[in-house]
């Protein structure tokens, strides 16, 4: 007979209302994103939005597994796009 793997134990619930929290917080930075295609042309944007995506995606791996480092999924969404938005400005003339 081969045995089950223990259980990991159960994380206190407010590392839980901690992701959640995260979770609301990407939400937030995603409108910020889409207001991002008044300076933004539509390729770039569409790219911004892709990776907004990709990060959700990160944020709803994270909450099943760390929850604690949900938060810095939202942090980490609002560095790329100001930081794009930035060096898009600098580098290839994106003006509002």
């Amino acid at each position: 007979m081969s045995q089950a793997p223990p259980a990991q134990p159960a994380s206190p619930r407010w590392h839980r209302v901690l992701g959640y929290l995260g979770i609301a917080a990407h939400v937030v930075v995603g409108y910020l994103y889409l207001v991002a295609g008044l300076v933004t042309p539509a390729p770039w944007l569409v790219g911004f939005l892709l990776a907004w995506v990709a990060l959700l995606g990160v944020a709803i791996w994270l909450l099943s597994r760390h929850p604690l480092w949900v938060p810095a999924v939202p942090v980490a969404a609002l560095v790329l796009l100001v930081g794009g938005v930035s060096l898009g400005g600098a580098l290839l003339g994106w003006t509002a």
